[in-house]
């Protein structure tokens, strides 16, 4: 069985290992484990950077999320980007993704103050490009660009 939950810090392992997988899998970066460890913290240490979503199968944790609030000026409300997806390879392609993903909406249809939900993605990763897509989610309407500092 599949669970959604919200993250809590006892999970915090999980996580950090979670996205210094994720950045060697889709862009074959190394991350430094101690600088993910602090930043995952970071969020449990200050609820408005953002929330980490887990996806449990059968009481293992196999997949997590973090949402980011941005305030829109234009919809008056809060639009959550979701950031830092990953699932572990045995449990992929089982709609883990897409139940984290239905989790997030139904979230945002019942608030009187989320507007939406955005995701960038890396620009090679068409697997998950296609997922996105097949759930409804449209990359054609912004580009996205970046600056940032040397290192990071």
């Amino acid at each position: 069985m599949i669970e959604i939950r919200r993250g809590r810090r006892k999970d915090a392992s999980n996580i950090v290992d979670f996205q210094i997988r994720m950045a060697k899998e889709t862009e074959d970066f190394a991350l430094d484990r101690p600088t993910v460890e602090k930043g995952v913290h970071a969020v449990f240490d200050d609820p408005h950077k953002g929330a980490y979503w887990i996806a449990e199968l059968d009481n293992k944790v196999v997949g997590c999320l973090l949402t980011v609030p941005e305030w829109s000026d234009w919809r008056n409300g809060t639009v959550l980007w979701i950031h830092s997806v990953y699932v572990i390879p045995s449990a992929r392609r089982r709609g883990i993704f897409r139940m984290m993903y239905e989790n997030l909406k139904t979230t945002v249809e019942q608030s009187a103050d989320l507007r939406g939900l955005r995701l960038y993605v890396e620009r090679e990763n068409e697997r998950a490009q296609k997922t996105y897509n097949a759930m409804g989610m449209d990359g054609n309407h912004y580009k996205m660009f970046e600056w940032m500092r040397e290192g990071w």
